[in-house]
């Protein structure tokens, strides 16, 4: 016969049990929180994860750290993400490229959808088209006549396959119907310091990447990729004004939790995502780097799972009819 008392142990035993979980998330955060960026320190989505992280560490009452796990067009960092405990205290920051691996990668060791619980979008970013200082063309119409005459000479950094910086190179390439030599690195942050030290000739970056060493004439800037100016940079045409018609490309960024993460942190999350984008600094700051924080009803975990899924198919059907591959 089992006694009254041990039955009352193990109900309340078993109580315990179901209730820790509720509670852990209930207290959440109670430590240091790692925003994984997949990409090198330096680059357009590390600065946009520093500034949200720093916002989201104040409102959390907890620091909230930038870890960067560059390589591989960014699924390295997006594979250790997906592979790290779902208690909250693992966020990923990543951009369009979640999207783009499953038809670049023919070996993703994760399932962008699947393996991740989306929190929500935190901006979209306009691209620029730039050159080293004392690169020959002037604008966009010599900048085309030049690199159809030199292809072989010419060179196109990116931050690996994948990255923002090689799909947009790709539409360029594209667009102008002439390939170039491209040199990929692990982030556009070492890509943007062979730009100004002048080993390589052109990258397309986001303005959260290029618009202070615009400003300050350390590169040559030829065109933005949106169809209307950037007010950060008024005197900066538009890649489709200047001469490659239809030419469009922006980066959203999202941000993430491993799958299982508890609800009740998500919903902490999404809270505190929205406090950071509403924050007055963080608003400055990506007016300065030309961008800004989306509206709040894409900031959601419904909007990001929605639009991710819509971007996978959209870009699936791009990268696949450009034949572009990686192991």
């Amino acid at each position: 016969m089992i006694s009254t008392h041990t039955t009352i142990a193990g109900l309340l035993a078993a109580a315990l049990v179901v209730a820790t979980p509720a509670r852990a998330s209930e207290d959440y955060p109670i430590k240091t929180i790692t925003m994984i960026v997949p990409f090198a320190a330096g680059g357009p989505t590390d600065t946009v994860a520093r500034l949200v992280a720093a916002a989201m560490g104040t409102d959390l009452k907890q620091t909230v750290i930038v870890e960067n796990v560059g390589g591989a067009g960014g699924t390295l960092g997006a594979g250790r993400a997906a592979r790290a405990a779902p208690d909250g205290y693992t966020l990923f920051m990543h951009h369009i490229g979640q999207a783009t691996a499953p038809a670049l990668y023919r070996k993703l060791p994760y399932d962008p959808v699947a393996d991740f619980e989306p929190i929500g979008l935190v901006t979209d970013v306009p691209m620029t088209l730039v050159g080293k200082s004392d690169f020959p063309a002037k604008d966009v119409k010599e900048l085309l006549a030049y690199v159809k005459a030199n292809k072989d000479k010419v060179t196109l950094a990116n931050a690996g396959i994948g990255a923002a910086s090689h799909l947009c190179g790709m539409l360029f390439m594209s667009a102008i119907e002439t390939e170039l030599t491209t040199v990929p690195y692990k982030g556009t942050g070492p890509a943007m310091n062979d730009l100004l030290g002048g080993q390589v000739d052109l990258m397309c970056d986001q303005t959260t990447n290029t618009t202070s060493q615009i400003r300050a004439g350390k590169i040559k800037a030829y065109g933005v990729t949106t169809r209307t100016p950037v007010a950060s940079l008024p005197n900066l045409p538009t890649l489709d004004s200047a001469g490659l018609p239809g030419f469009e490309i922006t980066v959203w960024h999202g941000l993430y939790a491993p799958k299982g993460t508890p609800k009740p942190v998500i919903d902490r999350l999404v809270q505190s995502l929205h406090v950071a984008l509403n924050d007055a600094t963080v608003k400055q700051r990506f007016a300065d780097l030309g961008t800004e924080p989306v509206a709040a009803d894409r900031a959601t975990p419904e909007a990001l799972r929605s639009y991710l899924k819509a971007e996978i198919d959209k870009w699936g059907v791009v990268i696949k009819k450009a034949g572009v591959y990686a192991d």
